[in-house]
C-alpha cells in the first residue's frame, strides 16, 4: 500500500471534514428504512457471484440486475447513480457486468448518461481471469447532459486500492467529480462499500459519504481510511 492510501488520518484535525457515516447493516434493509433525499448520489460496486456462491450463477445474474434497478429507484429521479464493475470470465465466456447493469437501468426506465472505460492495465497488456479494463457506468431518470459537457470516456488509470476488490482512486476521483459539477448533490452513499474507498475519496472533495457493510471488519476499515489530496 502506497503513502497516498492509509488507514489513519493525516488530516489537519483543525480543519472542518465532511461527515462521513459507515453503518454495519444489510443494504436493503437499511435503504428500506432510510428514504435518500435529492441531495445524494449513489456511487456503489456489486458483489460479483464468487461473494454470493449461495446464490448460483443465473440467479446471481438475475439479482445484479434487480439490485442495479433497485438502486437507481432509491435515489432522487434527478440524481445518478453510478456502478463501478469488473467483468469476469467463466467457463471459457465473459460475464458482461456492463451489460447486467444496463439491462438494470432499463427495469428502472433510467438513461445512461456515460460509459467509461477505466483501464486496470496498460493497452495490449493481457490478462487472465479478469479483463484489462473494468466499466464506469451512470444513470439517471431524469438528469440529461449536453453534448458540451462531455468528458474523457477512457481513464488511462484505475489508481491505487486499499484491497482487491476495491474500487480505484482515479475512478473514484472520476465519479466524484462528476457528482459535484453535473448534480446537486452533497452526499455520496455506497451501499456495498467495502473498506471505504469511494467514501475517502469523496470525504477528500468536499462531499460527506455515507457507507453501508456487513463486514465489521470492513467497516472499522471504512471509517478510518485516508486518502491524499
Amino acid at each position: 500500500m502506497s503513502n497516498s492510501i492509509s488507514f489513519q488520518a493525516h488530516e489537519d484535525e483543525a480543519k472542518p471534514r465532511p461527515k462521513r457515516e459507515v453503518h454495519c447493516a444489510d443494504a436493503f434493509q437499511w435503504l428500506a428504512s432510510n428514504a435518500l433525499p435529492p441531495s445524494v448520489a449513489i456511487v456503489t460496486s456489486l458483489p460479483d457471484s464468487s461473494e454470493l456462491p449461495s446464490m448460483g450463477f443465473e440467479a446471481w445474474r438475475e439479482w445484479f440486475s434487480a439490485t442495479t434497478a433497485r438502486l437507481i429507484n432509491a435515489v432522487h429521479a434527478k440524481s445518478v447513480a453510478i456502478f463501478f464493475q469488473t467483468d469476469v470470465k467463466r467457463e471459457g465466456t465473459w460475464v458482461d457486468k456492463g451489460y447486467l447493469c444496463q439491462r438494470g437501468a432499463e427495469q428502472a426506465e433510467a438513461a445512461l448518461l456515460w460509459h467509461k472505460v477505466v483501464c486496470r492495465a496498460p493497452a495490449g497488456t493481457a490478462t487472465f481471469g479478469r479483463p484489462a479494463y473494468a466499466h464506469l457506468l451512470c444513470f439517471s431518470k431524469s438528469l440529461r447532459l449536453e453534448p458540451g459537457r462531455s468528458t474523457a470516456d477512457v481513464l488511462p488509470r484505475l489508481g491505487e486500492m486499499p484491497w482487491s476488490r476495491a474500487m480505484g482512486v482515479e475512478a473514484c476521483r472520476a465519479a466524484c467529480t462528476f457528482i459535484k459539477a453535473e448534480t446537486t448533490c452533497s452526499t455520496v452513499l455506497d451501499p456495498f462499500c467495502g473498506m471505504g474507498t469511494v467514501l475517502a475519496v469523496a470525504n477528500n472533495m468536499g462531499l460527506e459519504a455515507i457507507g453501508v457493510e456487513l463486514s465489521r471488519k470492513r467497516v472499522e476499515k471504512a471509517r478510518a481510511l485516508f486518502v491524499a489530496p
